[in-house]
């Protein structure tokens, strides 16, 4: 493998010095862009995740066009359900359906933990072509859904608000919950491991509905199963945590030893600093809808952010993934406005 020849990220996640803040947005590879949705138009969304050739083209794009830090990997993480036995359709503009969700024990007896190489080996595939493809311009970023996330949609059948069918069926049947949260983690630290193998540089674990439980629940469904699967990875790669909505834990999720922790826009820096910590990266957390501001604006706003974070420590991103009606440019504003800042001139 080439060596890197950006690693703010990786150096800026060991708590190493770096001459300014790395950036990257969450869902960066996609949507938004042009040349994405040329792309969406000729092939189905499980086609361009399971064809290395497309994934990888996808993930490069926001590196050649809008020039972040990072390269993230196209996929979903509704690949680990679908790796276990479970039907999962992506509707665009609908978002996912899960036709035989699970409600009992007889349903779980449909769900298995796989056999990573064979289910997912076209992730792994894929993270091999994309890093060949990079040539070490910037790093590799893998990732998986936390277990409570994943469990929200194999449970409920489908994305939502609240996510009611699926804590009433940890509350009503707590013993078939955690058995099915065990599964889902010990698949996903096995296709986790297999990702860093493939190349990835970093992977991110997404609980995106760790916010819809209050703190006891979030350390009982989500949090006890995160600890696992940073500590089984943390001698490969570094991870970073991103549990929106669950800045209430930032301590808690800062003593798991993960390397980084992701935060939304609804906690001020200085907050999530005092929270976290010293020793832990903090990532994020400007609103992307922001984003449809003016150029102007936008750069103010970036500005304020990065002066709010401090250097060190600190990883430019989004609180959550970018819009699809965000012009690239835009974008591209956000981008430049934290390479050009530099916290040691202000």
């Amino acid at each position: 493998m080439p060596t890197l020849k950006n690693d703010l990220i990786l150096r800026t996640l060991l708590g190493q010095p770096t001459e300014r803040t790395p950036v990257w947005m969450m869902r960066q590879a996609g949507r938004y862009l042009p040349e994405y949705r040329v792309l969406r138009e000729r092939y189905g969304f499980f086609e361009r995740c399971q064809t290395p050739e497309l994934a990888c083209e996808i993930t490069i794009q926001p590196v050649d066009i809008v020039g972040v830090d990072a390269a993230i990997l196209f996929s979903d993480i509704l690949v680990v359900p679908q790796a276990m036995g479970l039907e999962v359709q992506l509707i665009e503009s609908k978002g996912p359906v899960l036709p035989d969700p699970i409600k009992t024990a007889s349903d779980l007896q449909r769900v298995r933990v796989p056999e990573v190489q064979e289910t997912l080996g076209y992730v792994f595939d894929a993270i091999k072509l994309i890093k060949k493809e990079l040539n070490g311009r910037v790093p590799l970023i893998g990732f998986a859904g936390a277990p409570w996330t994943l469990l929200c949609y194999m449970v409920q059948g489908k994305g939502s608000k609240t996510f009611d069918e699926a804590k009433a069926f940890c509350y009503t049947q707590p013993e078939l919950a955690h058995r099915l949260l065990q599964m889902i983690t010990d698949t996903t630290i096995e296709y986790l491991k297999g990702q860093a193998d493939a190349g990835a540089d970093l992977v991110q674990i997404f609980d995106s509905w760790g916010g819809l439980l209050g703190p006891a629940d979030f350390e009982n469904l989500s949090l006890r199963y995160i600890r696992q699967i940073v500590a089984a990875l943390k001698d490969r790669v570094p991870t970073i945590i991103f549990a929106k909505g669950a800045w209430y834990s930032l301590k808690s999720m800062a003593a798991t030893g993960a390397h980084g922790l992701g935060i939304d826009w609804c906690i001020d820096p200085a907050m999530a600093r005092q929270l976290a910590g010293d020793k832990v990266t903090l990532q994020g957390n400007f609103d992307p809808a922001k984003l449809l501001s003016p150029i102007p604006v936008i750069q103010q706003e970036v500005k304020q952010m990065l002066s709010a974070f401090g250097h060190g420590r600190y990883i430019a991103n989004l609180g959550h993934g970018i819009l699809p009606n965000v012009p690239v440019d835009h974008a591209r504003a956000f981008v430049d406005t934290v390479k050009e800042f530099s916290v040691h001139k202000s």
